[in-house]
């Protein structure tokens, strides 16, 4: 493999690892919020033990997702320095703007809500949870903007090989900004849901805190049932917008080689083992006119093909195809989960006498949690690979972005991440099965004003 391949590998699977817990520092700051608002709103103990109990969890995924986000922006410098050359006059704006505004709003009240519980009222530990979770969506919104304008980049042009900005409202709403964006939101909120889904049912399954993890099990139900539908709507949106801006990564991803004929639908291949040598399909089952529907919203709407597309800006075809048919997959699989949940808290089965009885339901809800990340990956896989061989669609190659290194040190450098990633992971599973073993304090009073204010005293002497 030569430098270029090894860095696309080293940024992907880095990128893959961190993407893993900004999911759920989103989600789970906006459940913790909730929680806390349920709390104040109906005075019932249970939603402040639930904001406590996640809290520890969040923290912790929190400073992994800081910790593993770092290499990233360092390999804009290291690998991609051409890429930071040509693209650094926008994209860098985007990542300042990022670190100093979200990220930064996160950091600044992410110490009242983890340990401000008894040091400040509930109604300003409120606003400073509600912050972290505003912070974590804010940086969320500025990554998918460069992201996207990776995709579809706008607001301005190529000038002796560096990009020049013109219009920056153009090239931040750029045309897969919107639905990238949302997309991507619902699917930390989703995974979250899932998340909490799953480990909750581990713990009913096993009788442990049942009243607490039956209230975090139904809420992630209610979740499930509205996010994961609203999940596969973008996705549609997503779909067509791939289908008008990137033709090639909509064939590759479909495998789909001849443009269908005007009156003439194109057909979906639900499973196929793609040929890219002989430009064919080896073995395939199709369904007619499904494809055309799916890209286009019309039964015979135009959909390119890959022969219409010159080999050397074809994406690689055979990670997008079964990459999108897993992430398809798995979200059909969560639609129909959180329906079976429903339908079972919906005709009591969920009550305590009768909770023994759905081992099934929380065991399929258990095997989820993970496979609601793996979902996720695979997306960004599809996103991201299918952009190939473009590193700034149809705008800067891949090719001409990467820094001239040996093959050789981009390798030491790719074992060194995968060495301390691993330790990183390592670690992070120790603290957080110390976290789950310990369990929740469903002892703990809620603090009120005048318990914070005798506390504080307490701690400092009383007012000198």
């Amino acid at each position: 493999m030569d430098h270029i391949v090894l860095s696309r590998i080293q940024f992907g699977l880095t990128t893959l690892f961190h993407i893993t817990w900004p999911l759920l520092s989103i989600g789970l700051s906006i459940f913790i919020f909730t929680a806390e608002i349920l709390w104040l709103r109906t005075k019932k103990a249970g939603w402040y033990h639930q904001a406590r109990f996640w809290s520890k969890i969040f923290l912790l995924n929190f400073a992994v997702g800081v910790a593993s986000g770092i290499p990233l922006e360092f390999q804009f410098g290291t690998n991609w320095s051409g890429f930071s050359t040509q693209t650094g006059h926008f994209l860098g704006q985007m990542l300042s703007i990022d670190a100093t505004l979200g990220f930064m709003i996160e950091a600044a009240f992410l110490y009242i809500m983890v340990a401000g519980w008894s040091r400040v009222s509930p109604r300003f530990h409120l606003f400073s949870t509600g912050m972290v979770a505003l912070g974590a969506t804010i940086s969320s919104f500025w990554i998918m903007v460069a992201n996207s304008w990776m995709q579809t980049p706008a607001g301005g042009e190529m000038v002796n090989g560096v990009f020049v900005l013109k219009n920056m409202t153009d090239a931040i709403f750029n045309p897969d900004m919107p639905v990238g964006f949302t997309h991507m939101w619902l699917a930390c909120l989703a995974t979250t849901a899932f998340l909490l889904c799953g480990v909750s049912a581990w713990f009913l399954l096993r009788g442990i805190k049942t009243d607490f993890f039956m209230r975090s099990f139904k809420f992630s139900i209610a979740a499930a049932l509205i996010l994961a539908p609203l999940q596969a709507i973008t996705g549609d949106f997503s779909g067509q917008t791939v289908a008008k801006h990137q033709p090639a990564k909509l064939a590759a991803t479909e495998s789909h080689w001849e443009t269908n004929a005007p009156g003439q639908g194109a057909a979906w291949s639900v499973i196929a083992w793609p040929d890219p040598d002989n430009e064919r399909n080896i073995i395939e089952l199709r369904i007619p006119y499904v494809l055309s529907l799916l890209a286009t919203h019309n039964p015979v709407g135009k959909v390119t093909g890959l022969k219409d597309i010159p080999r050397e800006d074809r994406p690689p075809i055979l990670p997008l195809f079964y990459s999108f048919r897993i992430m398809v997959g798995i979200g059909t699989c969560m639609i129909f989960l959180a329906l079976w949940a429903a339908w079972a808290w919906r005709s009591g089965r969920l009550s305590p006498a009768r909770l023994q009885t759905q081992r099934p339901l929380l065991w399929a809800c258990v095997l989820m949690a993970p496979f609601a990340y793996i979902a996720v990956w695979m997306g960004w896989i599809m996103r991201e690979v299918g952009r190939q061989p473009w590193i700034v669609y149809n705008m800067i190659r891949t090719a001409d972005a990467a820094t001239p290194l040996s093959s050789s040190s981009v390798i030491t450098s790719l074992w060194i991440y995968i060495a301390l990633y691993s330790v990183l992971f390592v670690f992070f599973l120790l603290f957080v099965r110390r976290i789950l073993h310990q369990g929740p304090d469903t002892d703990e009073i809620p603090p009120t004003q005048n318990r914070i204010s005798n506390t504080y005293e307490t701690e400092t002497g009383g007012i000198q």
